[in-house]
């Protein structure tokens, strides 16, 4: 049964990414995180992801809200972090995002978000390895709330296998 639910999430995390996604080769699953490698003309790319466990609020992007830790090491581009809102946001809203009882203040646009520095991306992942869930909180496009939620359990192993398949 655990299996169908680990299968379940994954088929549902393909189909929502790009059709270019479906290209790329999955390494492996950590409890809902799912780790790809990613191979361009012989440059690396991997990535931890995963989509939010609870949406508040109508989910208008379909279903493409994800979190996503990138390694880029080719570029020396590593433990990335990457937000798609479940909704289009209001451009003056401020992009929170919680986990250990800390927040911080991301960059962004309409609908993805990143953090503002190298020292952010590492904080904010120091932060996720001793939660059990974080949320990204924002005010959507129509004036509610968007609060993404996710839960991290796997979300190290995860990490740390991205990190592993690129050699960082």
């Amino acid at each position: 049964m655990k299996f169908k639910k680990y299968y379940l999430i994954l088929c549902a995390i393909i189909l929502t990414l790009p059709l270019k996604v479906h290209a790329k080769e999955l390494i492996n699953i950590f409890s809902g995180w799912a780790v790809f490698l990613e191979s361009d003309n012989g440059a690396k790319h991997c990535y931890a992801i995963a989509q939010p466990t609870e949406v508040v609020g109508r989910d208008s992007l379909k279903g493409n809200s994800s979190f996503i830790i990138g390694f880029w090491p080719e570029r020396s581009q590593n433990y990335q972090i990457y937000v798609r809102f479940s909704r289009e946001r209001s451009s003056n809203s401020v992009v929170t995002l919680s986990a250990a009882g800390r927040r911080f203040r991301l960059d962004g646009n309409r609908v993805e978000a990143w953090a503002k520095d190298k020292r952010m991306d590492m904080a904010i992942i120091a932060a996720l390895r001793t939660s059990a869930s974080m949320s990204i909180e924002t005010i959507g496009r129509d004036g509610r709330a968007i609060v993404d939620a996710y839960k991290l359990r796997g979300a190290a192993t995860a990490i740390d296998s991205a990190a592993f398949t690129c050699k960082i």
